[in-house]
């Protein structure tokens, strides 16, 4: 039978008419397996509908795993549930980011058979080059701010403010 982890914590007594006393209280922490059995069910449903059934067993064997690294130098029993599933949907929210769906770019062709960003690019030539980027990825090949800031190295923000400046600046030369 696995040793039960015992630790020793101060807790203040506070009782009417009575000055404050420390008073020392046994904590025990209940072995990872009965943690385990006890949660395991709750946490794999939570899991499956989240995430679905192919990609929940992976989730739940690495919310576990983690479970298991973290539960040593746990300092209280209370709330093991809501830990529990804290932690599964911390994995759930990383497994979203991991498989971000790519949304395909369809071939959009003019008249002429060029692509539809072609006749933007040639009006963004004038542009400092981190501006006619930013314009071109977003109004000609339509990604989001995000993947514009990734492909300069930069964030959304700055990505955001060099398309935004860009279009101001073509409009103020179209004029």
């Amino acid at each position: 039978m696995p040793r039960v982890r015992s630790r020793r914590r101060a807790r203040l007594i506070l009782t009417p008419g009575t000055r404050p006393a420390l008073q020392h209280v046994e904590v025990t922490v209940p072995p990872f397996e009965r943690f385990y059995e006890q949660h395991r069910n709750e946490v794999y449903a939570f899991l499956v509908r989240r995430l679905g059934r192919d990609r929940a067993e992976d989730a739940f064997q690495e919310t576990f795993l983690r479970a298991l690294r973290a539960y040593p130098n746990l300092r209280h029993t209370e709330h093991l549930r809501a830990w529990a599933f804290t932690i599964a949907g911390r994995i759930v929210i990383d497994e979203h980011r991991r498989t971000r769906p790519e949304a395909e770019l369809p071939d959009l062709a003019t008249e002429d058979g060029r692509p539809a960003f072609a006749e933007l690019e040639h009006l963004a030539d004038q542009l400092p080059p981190t501006e006619r980027a930013a314009v071109v990825l977003r109004y000609g090949y339509e990604l989001d701010y995000a993947d514009i800031g990734a492909a300069l190295g930069s964030n959304a923000t700055a990505a955001r403010q060099a398309a935004s400046s860009g279009i101001r600046r073509l409009r103020k030369e179209s004029k």
